[in-house]
């Protein structure tokens, strides 16, 4: 006996085919998608982290630039800086310097100038240095003056709070014993207290390629004294306050007289 063909199966079977594929080709796309994303975030954040370290290099060279021509009038230099996931950050009169010498029970104001930052920063999306991580200088370390004639006098800080890793260009200042001259039959000691004075027109953030310049806008340079070193005291303490920190450091004399030039050099920052 012959069985006749059932017509409504057979469409059952061809819907369910149909669905089939559908099904498999929505997740392989959806697996296809999520892949994609995936390795899209992940070759953004080794991007993030290559500029990171391109931005290092940057700040190290821009701070050789500013040191280059802090001390030569009119002079000029700049650096190439490339910023796409992070952002360059010129800040106006961020921080107050305040020099002072100490000779035996007095104390000597010499300098008070505020003084702009360089600061670049990225999101720890790409940068994340973990929980524990201290912050590190590449540049100086945690002291406000040098004693070296070469030393530098920048200091860049990494840190990383609320979200952002940050490095933070800024500068000392260097106190040295310059010299002892007789005068009229009395020694006259000389200190030198230079200072580096970032000069920032306005807040500002910049972002894609760009160049940094630093450019001397002039030197100045004030005698302060004589002041009396009597034979009781053989030494003369610089001390330099900044926004909650405080370091000195301590400079032989001789007793007779002492001088103290300070020296600041006005550097702009633009670019």
């Amino acid at each position: 006996m012959r069985r006749l063909p059932i017509p409504f199966l057979r469409q059952n079977k061809a819907v369910s085919y149909t669905m089939s594929a559908v099904i498999i080709t929505a997740v392989t796309v959806a697996l296809v998608i999520a892949v994609s994303v995936y390795a899209y975030q992940v070759l953004e954040r080794q991007r993030g982290a290559a500029e990171f370290e391109v931005a290092k290099e940057s700040i190290l060279a821009f701070n050789d630039a500013l040191e280059n021509v802090a001390w030569k009038p009119k002079s000029s230099r700049s650096v190439r800086f490339t910023v796409k996931y992070g952002t360059l950050q010129l800040m106006p009169d961020a921080m107050i310097l305040n020099v002072s010498a100490t000779v035996g029970s007095n104390n000597y104001p010499l300098n008070s100038t505020s003084t702009g930052l360089v600061r670049y920063f990225i999101d720890s999306r790409y940068v994340n240095l973990g929980a524990t991580y201290e912050p590190t200088y590449i540049l100086g370390n945690e002291s406000l003056i040098v004693t070296e004639g070469t030393e530098s006098l920048g200091r860049a800080l990494i840190e990383q709070e609320l979200g952002w890793v940050m490095i933070t260009l800024s500068y000392r200042t260097r106190a040295m014993g310059a010299s002892v001259i007789e005068v009229n039959g009395t020694d006259v000691n000389y200190v030198n207290v230079s200072v580096v004075k970032v000069v920032i027109e306005s807040w500002a953030i910049h972002i894609h390629d760009f160049d940094l310049k630093a450019r001397c806008l002039n030197v100045t340079t004030s005698a302060l004294g004589p002041y009396t070193v009597t034979p009781s005291v053989n030494n003369c303490t610089i001390r330099v306050q900044s926004e909650g920190e405080t370091d000195s450091t301590v400079i032989p004399l001789v007793p007779g007289k002492v001088v103290f030039n300070v020296i600041v050099a006005n550097v702009e920052v633009t670019l």
